[in-house]
């Protein structure tokens, strides 16, 4: 392996662009951020090294032996963060990147490319809420930021319009556009920056020379080239380098691993597709390779789960394909079944609580129409009452191979229902239990609303709901007036009673469970005028307070108090019910 002449960005990023460089399939996909990029050119124009790079040389001859992918060039946080197949038919010898693909790729991005995430309290389905972003540098003034010399940001082309006297933004791929120098005092006259500030003038000149010298003009692109063509040696050599930096996970590593070795499939493909499909079903998950990787690990019975390089052998390997279609339909039933009872992305705390319910269909060949028949009724009330006690006793933190496996032998004899009895009984793994205490209970009613767990102590109380519908978590006596000390005051309400009502308004015995539509159609109104228009009779009545615990009290404003009173009581009986007696 010999150190090469460095690079300049221009030649490296133009070859990406060519499609000279690619990535071979043990690399892991990118997973920069906005930050670390902007970060990266910083390091650039303060001329800052950037690290060296590996690449690795393959012969011709060898290339069909492996599996190569081009580099992302418009990333996208939904649409498009998997890395294309690269077509190598026919070509002649290629350079592939075996250390810096997440720098290269910053690079190519910050130049050629672009960046969409998601605004912070936009819908996942909203295409508005990713707009398309370039890197721009700001060649007034310098960063604000503590450890940051230059302004570089990712924003829309709207946003990088908006100019002041402190802000002037220079799209960073433009100054490919220059071939020569005096091109730079060129642009500071045709856009009269030569008019602004003295000061800021001359620093605007000074910054676009530096952003010149550092892509068109500097070498910094300092690279070794490995031209073994040994897969072992490869691999162990990328371990190896990638052993810093954002941190590559396991997963990455042993699906690499298995895209050069599966036979039939490509294995990369199939599983990244893979949890993009299960990810979409019901109302989105938060599902990656990690949990697909450790359920195949889990559901073939293989002793040592660990994420190991020595677990995930060519012996290994062949298990996993010859059975990839049954075990992929077992976590597909398992995701469709967990979303039936109304989890998603942000009350499924415990994405691995998967894994065992997977396998208890997989083990039953993964009956058809589990998820509606009624022939699996009890099989499904079971496995959502270990879902919930999963999640809300947080079993699977920490160490989850040490529970995942005493739950397995436990389920591998018990496969004629799903035990949960038996796992609430049997499984003690050092302080990780299903068993509930008193106290334990009782600390479920301080669970508020909006917490990650309020979902899974109301869905207690809510056994029998069809999920497909759209439920809220909703607010019995509004928080609009519970939370506001004048509103309440205004109403007539005792002191007393205010602080409490402040205080209180939040938790689990303040909350139910209702349609959508119901839902917007209470909205702020008070809860027993609300109550008297959606139910005429007094049998009606009666039946929506059996369904929400709803005491049998006066529902005015003023006596909120004693309705928490009453209803936590009720509410703790039941949920003592379910998960202790």
């Amino acid at each position: 392996m010999a150190f090469q002449t460095a690079l300049t960005i221009t030649e490296v990023v133009n070859d990406i662009h060519r499609k000279k460089y690619l990535l071979p399939s043990i690399q892991r996909e990118f997973v920069w951020d906005t930050e670390q990029i902007e970060r990266l050119f910083d390091s650039l124009l303060t001329g800052y090294p950037v690290g060296a790079f590996l690449f690795w040389h393959v012969n011709k001859e060898n290339i069909s032996k492996f599996k190569f992918y081009e580099f992302l060039r418009n990333y996208h946080e939904r649409d498009n963060i998997h890395n294309t197949e690269a077509n190598v038919s026919g070509e002649e010898d290629i350079n592939a990147i075996l250390d810096g693909q997440q720098r290269l790729t910053s690079l190519y991005i910050g130049l050629k490319g672009t960046y969409a995430y998601r605004l912070p309290r936009r819908w996942v389905e909203n295409d508005s809420a990713y707009p398309t972003r370039h890197l721009y540098l700001n060649l007034l003034t310098p960063s604000d930021e503590i450890d940051m010399t230059y302004d570089f940001r990712f924003l829309t082309n709207k946003e990088a319009l908006k100019r002041d006297d402190n802000s002037y933004w220079f799209k960073v791929g433009d100054i490919l556009n220059f071939s020569e120098q005096y091109e730079i005092n060129d642009y500071i006259y045709r856009n009269e920056l030569n008019l602004v500030q003295q000061e800021k003038a001359r620093y605007a000149n000074k910054t676009l020379f530096e952003l010149y010298k550092a892509i068109h003009v500097t070498p910094c692109i300092n690279y070794y080239l490995e031209r073994s063509q040994s897969l072992d040696k490869v691999l162990n050599i990328f371990i190896r380098v990638n052993s810093g930096g954002t941190q590559l996970s396991y997963s990455d590593l042993l699906l690499s691993i298995a895209t050069a070795q599966w036979k039939q499939k490509d294995a990369r493909k199939t599983i990244t597709s893979f949890v993009d499909e299960i990810n979409e079903i019901g109302d989105y998950f938060d599902f990656d390779k990690d949990l697909v990787l450790k359920t195949c690990l889990v559901l073939c019975d293989f002793n040592d789960i660990a994420f190991k390089v020595d677990n995930f052998d060519s012996v290994t390997m062949n298990i996993i394909e010859d059975k990839w279609d049954e075990i992929a339909q077992a976590i597909r039933l398992s995701v469709q079944l967990v979303a039936s009872y109304g989890f998603n992305y942000k009350s499924l705390t415990a994405n691995y609580v998967i894994i065992p319910i997977a396998y208890y269909l997989y083990k039953n060949g993964n009956p058809h129409n589990f998820v509606e028949s009624y022939k699996y009724i009890q099989d499904r009330k079971n496995i959502q009452k270990f879902t919930i006690a999963a999640i809300l006793k947080r079993i699977f933190g920490g160490q989850p191979d040490n529970v995942l496996k005493p739950i397995r032998e436990i389920i591998k004899n018990n496969l004629t229902n799903f035990p949960y009895v038996l796992l609430k009984e049997n499984l003690k793994v050092t302080n990780k239990t299903l068993k509930f205490t008193e106290e334990e209970v009782e600390n479920l009613l301080w669970t508020k609303y909006g917490n990650r767990y309020a979902f899974s102590v109301l869905s207690l109380l809510y056994p029998n709901l069809d999920y497909k519908n759209n439920f809220h978590q909703d607010h019995i006596f509004p928080k609009s007036l519970l939370k506001s000390r004048a509103k309440l005051k205004r109403e007539g309400i005792s002191q007393k009673t205010i602080d409490y009502a402040v205080e209180n308004y939040d938790y689990v015995g303040n909350l139910q469970l209702i349609e959508g539509i119901p839902n917007l159609e209470k909205s702020n109104k008070k809860f027993d005028e609300w109550l008297n228009i959606i139910c005429i009779s007094d049998q009606e009545k009666a039946t929506y307070r059996e369904k929400h615990f709803i005491p049998d009290i006066n529902l005015s404003l003023d006596n909120f108090e004693d309705f928490m009173v009453e209803r936590e009581k009720t509410i703790r009986e039941k949920l003592l019910k379910i998960l202790i007696n």
